[in-house]
Parts: structure tokens; sequence; C-alpha cells
């Protein structure tokens, strides 16, 4: 089906009913709301009541990013794949009314986080404190000692190594010099002098570069250590405390993430109402819903409430959203085209374009049946065992269609975990196996790919230019159609066989042929190209220009789809190198462990390795390839109100449903 055809939808109910039918429609997920912009109609301002609902979901949010660090959720296969808790809309209105006790448990959980930060960053100040203080321990006296009244003291540090009696010696007479500690860098140093020489001291420790220790605490070093000591360990006993504290509210995570998504959604639900358009004892919505969905919609509506709805058709001022609905075969592969970008108003959908060859070159990249086989097996086992998320079941999905293909050409290519039949036959049957493809061997004759490989990458961008086509032709330009296309096709199946020879033998017949055809393509190409220009000059100019654009860049597009043989024969060369490790030993008893092992790690990192080259690949080539023949993109993805929640979903969520 493609891109579903889309309705303006007008809505006007009482003012009674505005929360519950915004509700109703957040829970069908069918319309995208847009702005009212009647200026006859009044505007409500929600944004202190949303920045409230931001407010406490911020808080239930980083009290679950708190509880994950101290007692981390215990998740396996179940967990990854069994997307969001189905709730019944009774059930999820009863944990609503809890919302003032599960905020308060966030609070609790932010609090105890907030102490253990304050009491780790304390411990560290005195922890280094300890550091600086440890050379100074061995000091009997208080760090502000000053002296008594008939001396002065003076503690600090001078930054090299000396001793007791050179310092005195280069002090006035009298004075007392006592080393506290040395080291390589520095010496603390405690010295006392008489009063009256005070002054003279001070001028002669300020030239060796005396620094004095600047403290003011009247403890002596010991006891100061012995207090920071007792603190660190309360502090310790402290952050115990929280963190016990924390993980014994780790039962209450199921209900903060339930606030999460509740107040996501009333967030959500407020935001809707700030679009409605006002009168005293109406509202008045507009917005964007599927075709597909207007009956059913409008009879549920109208069901409940004393509401009146219009379908329009959007003009072509309209900023119309795009949303893809295909069958079972392309379907799985919409997340590729809005990887890249969603159709604008006069594409058309790329995703069943692009699905049949999709598969296909992804299967001739990865090109190994075993692999392919082991993709198809576990995408099976977790899309029967598990209720997925539907963007989840599309994705394996795809990775299923993607595993058969590949499985068909590895089949083809006689490769099952690179070349383990032909090794296990040898090395343990000590029987010669040959080739087991259906088809050919890739490392036996490459330029027989590469040609194949430039052969399908031809009918990949013919089918663009196809495309191009038929848009033109529905479009009315007809003769458009026929000239943008036509001279490509002449000129390219008219090359393909000249340049097929220069790899391999061709029958002269087809050469001749394809000459003739050549010919034809360029005539038509540099007689039509140019045809928008308005002289003769303009357009022969034009022609030339498109020929040497169609020579160039369709000699680039060919070339790229070499990557099917370069892929294709690394997956098959990397597994048969790991077969041929795996039976290096002579010993048929330790070859076989050893090729289990090596077989089991080798082939589970090969098939990761290329898995991802060959997804990558296959994605440029219609990205880069294909896409640029048709597509143009910019459109703008249908959003429409929904239950937008991270861990619960109503069994009722969808329309559909």
């Amino acid at each position: 089906m493609a891109k579903l055809r889309m309705k303006k939808i007008e809505l006007i109910a009482p003012l009674t009913d505005s929360k519950k039918i915004i509700e109703l429609l957040q829970r069908r997920g069918v319309v995208e709301l847009c702005k009212n912009q009647d200026e006859g109609l009044e505007q409500t301002s929600v944004s202190t009541v949303t920045s409230s609902f931001d407010k406490f979901r911020t808080t239930a949010s980083q009290a679950l990013d708190i509880l994950e660090k101290y007692e981390p959720e215990k998740s396996g296969i179940t967990d990854m794949f069994g997307g969001r808790i189905e709730v019944e809309k009774h059930a999820f209105g009863t944990k609503a009314m809890q919302l003032e006790k599960i905020i308060n448990t966030a609070n609790e959980i932010l609090r105890c986080s907030r102490n253990i930060s304050e009491a780790e960053s304390e411990k560290q100040q005195l922890v280094t404190k300890c550091d600086t203080l440890r050379p100074w321990l061995p000091l009997d006296v208080p760090l502000n000692f000053k002296g008594t009244d008939t001396t002065d003291a003076f503690i600090g540090t001078v930054p090299y190594p000396t001793s007791a009696e050179e310092l005195e010696a280069k002090l006035p007479e009298g004075t007392s010099v006592e080393i506290i500690n040395a080291s390589k860098e520095q010496t603390n140093l405690f010295i006392l002098c008489h009063s009256d020489n005070a002054q003279e001291t001070e001028d002669e420790l300020r030239k060796l570069s005396f620094i004095a220790l600047n403290e003011n605490d009247k403890h002596t070093p010991a006891e100061l250590n012995e207090q920071m000591t007792k603190r660190c360990a309360q502090l310790d006993t402290n952050i115990q405390e929280a963190e016990k504290k924390i993980i014994s509210l780790a039962s209450e995570r199921k209900q903060l993430k339930f606030a999460v998504d509740y107040l996501t959604m009333r967030k959500d639900k407020y935001d809707a109402l700030s679009s409605l358009g006002f009168t005293e004892n109406t509202f008045v919505l507009n917005g964007y819903i599927p075709e597909k969905y207007c009956e059913r919609l409008k009879k549920e509506i109208e069901a409940k409430y004393t509401a009146y709805i219009e379908y329009t058709d959007p003009t072509d001022e309209d900023d119309v959203p795009v949303l893809l609905e295909n069958g079972k075969f392309s379907a799985p592969l919409e997340g590729i085209t809005k990887m890249y970008a969603m159709p604008s108003k006069g594409d058309v959908d790329p995703t069943p374009v692009m699905s049949f060859f999709y598969y296909l070159l992804f299967g001739m990249m990865l090109s190994d049946a075993g692999y392919g086989l082991l993709m198809v097996i576990g995408t099976m086992i977790v899309l029967k065992k598990f209720k997925l998320e539907e963007d989840m079941r599309k994705t394996l999905i795809m990775f299923r269609n993607c595993g058969i293909s590949t499985v068909i050409w590895g089949a083809l290519f006689g490769s099952w975990f690179g070349d383990i039949v032909q090794v296990v036959g040898k090395q343990f049957f000590d029987k010669d196996v040959g080739s087991i493809a259906l088809w050919f061997q890739p490392l036996d004759d490459p330029i027989k790919l590469l040609l194949f490989s430039f052969g399908i990458g031809i009918l990949h961008l013919f089918l663009g230019v196809g495309v191009a086509f038929y848009m033109s032709w529905k479009d009315g330009r007809k003769l458009d159609a026929i000239l943008d296309a036509v001279p490509i096709y002449l000129t390219i199946i008219g090359v393909a066989p000249l340049g097929a020879g220069i790899l391999t033998d061709v029958p002269q017949s087809l050469k001749t042929i394809g000459g003739y055809l050549l010919i034809a393509g360029v005539v038509l190409l540099v007689l039509t190209a140019g045809r928008t220009s308005k002289n003769i000059f303009g357009k022969l100019f034009g022609g030339l220009y498109a020929l040497y654009n169609t020579a160039t860049g369709w000699l680039s597009d060919i070339l790229s789809y070499s990557r099917l043989l370069a892929l294709g024969l690394a997956t098959g060369s990397i597994a048969s190198v790991i077969n041929l490790i795996g039976t290096m030993p002579e010993n048929k008893i330790v070859k076989l462990v050893l090729l289990i092992i090596v077989f089991v790690v080798g082939h589970t990192a090969n098939l990761a390795i290329n898995l991802l080259g060959a997804y990558v690949h296959t994605d440029r080539l219609q990205f880069v390839e294909l896409f640029s023949k048709f597509y143009t993109g910019g459109g703008r993805e249908f959003e429409p109100l929904s239950v937008n929640t991270k861990f619960i979903k109503f069994k009722e969520e969808n329309i559909n449903d």
C-alpha cells in the first residue's frame, strides 16, 4: 500500500469532554494534532502544568538511574525482547492514585544519593588533607603555634633538602631548628628564636625560600589527623547506610517506571490541549488522520460523546505528514527508508521498490548458508517465543528474510561455514569431498561472480530509472519519461557486452548488437538531454554534458557493486581460514577439540563482523545508487498523539487492536 492517504480532521465537541476525548485519541494513536490557527478561538496555556509534570518525571527518572547504579536490575534475553509491559486501563488508573507516594519514594532516593555525594566529597577533602598533614605528624605543638612570651616560632618548609646545623649557621645566634620531615623535594621545619631576633630571623628565612605553613588550627598534627580519621570513618558509615536505604527501595522500581510513563502521558495530553481552540462551551481540534481509520474513529467518538467530526482532503499547501504501510514482504524495510528520509509529496514509497533487491544483495554479501541458517533459526525462535514491540518485530523479520537469502546464496556458492564439510571429510574421514556448490564456487571463478555482480547492479539501477519513468508518466510528462529513460537503457545495455569483453569471452554477435544499441543511446542522449534549452548551442552542449555525466556517473555506480564480490569472498575466505586453524594439530583428538573451540569462537566473530558489513553496504547501495535515480525524500513522518511510553503500554493502545 506504500504511503497511506491522509485526511484532515476537524472535531468540535463540548468543553467538558475535551480531556476525555484527548485521552481516547492518545490511546488510539491515529491522529496528529495541529495548532489551531483560528483567531476567533481562544488558546490555553499549559506551560505551568507541563513544567510540573516535567519536574516530577525528571525526579522519577533520576531515581531509576540511581537504583540502576546501586542495585542493577537483573535482565536477560526475556527482558531484551519482551518489550513494554501491557496493562489494563483500569489498572493504570488505580496506580495513578499512588503517584504522590511514588514521588516521595523518588525524592527519598535522591536525598540518599545527595547525602552519598556530599559525604564522598567531604571524605575526599579529608583524605587529601590527611595526606598533606602526614609529613607533619612528628610535630608536637599546635599548627597555629607562634611562640611564647619571649620566643617566636616559625613552622614551614624550604624547597630543598637541608640539615638543622646548616640552617642554624645561617640564622641569628640562639635560633633553634628542628627537622620535622625531610625528602628530596623539601624539608619541613620547626624554628624557634628569641623574640628580639624574630624580624632578623624572618628576613633570613625569606632569603632561604622559606614558605610558612598557613594553618590556624589549635590542634597538633597528630590530634588533627586522629579527628579527620574518625570523621572519615563516620562518613563511610553514613555512605553505607544511605546505600542500604537506596537498595531497600529497589522494590519500588516498577512503581517509578510507572510514574515516568504516567507523567509522560500527562504532559503529552496537556501539550495536546494547548493546540486546541476554545469557545465558552466548546473546543475545536484540527489535525491529520490516515483515511483508513476515519470511519472507525468517528463511530467510536460519536458513540461515546456529543461531537461533530468532519474529514476533508488536504490542499497542496498543507504540510501533510507521511505514514508508510506495506505488505509482509516489504514492511520490515520501512525502517531503512526512514533512516534515509521519508518520501516527499511527489515521491513514491521506495520501500517496496527496494525490498526484493535488498534481501538479494544482503544474501550475496554474506553468502554463507551456515550463517544464514543461524540467522533464520535465531530470529524465528525470538519471533515465536516473545511478544515484541512492532519496530523490533519488523527488524527481526528483516534479518530473517536476509537470512533466507543468505542460505540460498550460500548453497549456490557451496559455502556452509566456509569449507567445513570438505575439511571434516578430509581431516577425520580421509575422504575428499568435492564442491557442494549448486552453481559455482566464487574462489574458483571470481571473474564470473564479478560480472554477475555488475549485472545485478545494472538491473538494480535500471529499476530506479524505471520508477522515475513511472513517476514522470503518472504526472503527465510522458515524453519526458521516454526521453529520460530510453537513452539510458540503450546506452548501458549497449556498453555492457563491450565492457564484459574486457574480462571474459563474449560472443561477437552480442558485441555487434551492443555497439548498435550504444550508438542509438548516445545519439538519443545527445539530441534530447538538452531539450529544455531555448537555443541550439544550449541543446547541443546540454546533450554532451549529459553524455559525460552518464558515462562517468553510471561507471561509478556500476563499479560500486563490486562490493558484492569483495564481501562475499571475504566471508568465505575468513571462514575457511578459521577451519584451517582448527585442524592444524596432527593428533585427531586434539584436532577435534581445537576445531570445536575455534569453530564456535571464530565463526561467531566472523558472522558478527560480516553481518554488520553486509547490512551497512546493502544500505549504501540503496541510498547512494538506487535512491539517486528517482527519490528526493524530505517528507515529514506522521507523529500522532499516542501513548509515548517507555515501560508500559495499554492493551487497547491502537485502533487496530
